[in-house]
């Protein structure tokens, strides 16, 4: 999480290619943190080994760093299936409320440069391709709902359909009296309590 309150920029909007070598030390952490959290969580991911997932992730190169940018911005990412078609393990954002580190975010780069006064600082899918994520689909949020409750004072950007962004919109969703809603905003819009949730393929 974020050492203090407030959006942090994930590293790949810096303007230049940050280095996606995390070194030893912080590789053994985030291992750490992330086998803690599995164990923790083992309905997230039933069926599944943690000791197949490390040796997975120790060979995963740049996806690893994205997993660390996940983690250092709130999202507390975690394994919740494996692809047996793909044969990749699946990983989402899995914190109570929409990562603290990503908010207060337009949708994406042309609503971004749209908005002519009040600008936020980036989008949000932006800085998601800029760490090689996945903003989550409807469906794939619904599926992450299914794991327990998520967003319940917050929500988060999902990926949009093309028609609906072509009409300047984009959708979100949430978690409120004991069901998942997915609505609507302008894609120029963006909220303190709205981020967005991300999928890394491993």
């Amino acid at each position: 999480m974020p050492a203090s309150p407030g959006r942090v920029k994930l590293e790949g909007m810096s303007g230049k290619r940050p280095k996606r070598d995390l070194g030893a030390a912080r590789r053994d952490a985030l291992l750490e943190t992330l086998e803690s959290r599995f164990e923790a969580n083992a309905g997230r991911h039933e069926g599944i080994a943690w000791a197949d997932v490390r040796e997975r992730l120790e060979t995963a190169g740049e996806k690893l760093w994205s997993l660390a940018e996940m983690e250092r911005t709130g999202g507390e990412p975690d394994v919740v299936a494996f692809d047996g078609d793909s044969n990749e393990f699946v990983f989402m954002d899995c914190s109570k409320e929409s990562p603290e580190g990503r908010r207060s975010l337009c949708y994406d780069g042309e609503a971004l440069a749209a908005r002519k006064k009040n600008r936020p600082d980036g989008s949000a899918l932006e800085m998601a391709a800029s760490v090689g994520v996945d903003l989550l689909t409807e469906a794939e949020y619904r599926d992450l709902q299914k794991l327990g409750e998520f967003d319940t004072k917050t929500s988060s950007w999902l990926r949009t359909p093309r028609d609906i962004r072509e009409r300047g919109g984009a959708i979100f969703g949430d978690y409120r009296y004991g069901r998942v809603f997915v609505y609507h905003n302008g894609a120029q819009s963006y909220y303190a309590a709205r981020g967005f949730r991300c999928l890394l393929r491993v």
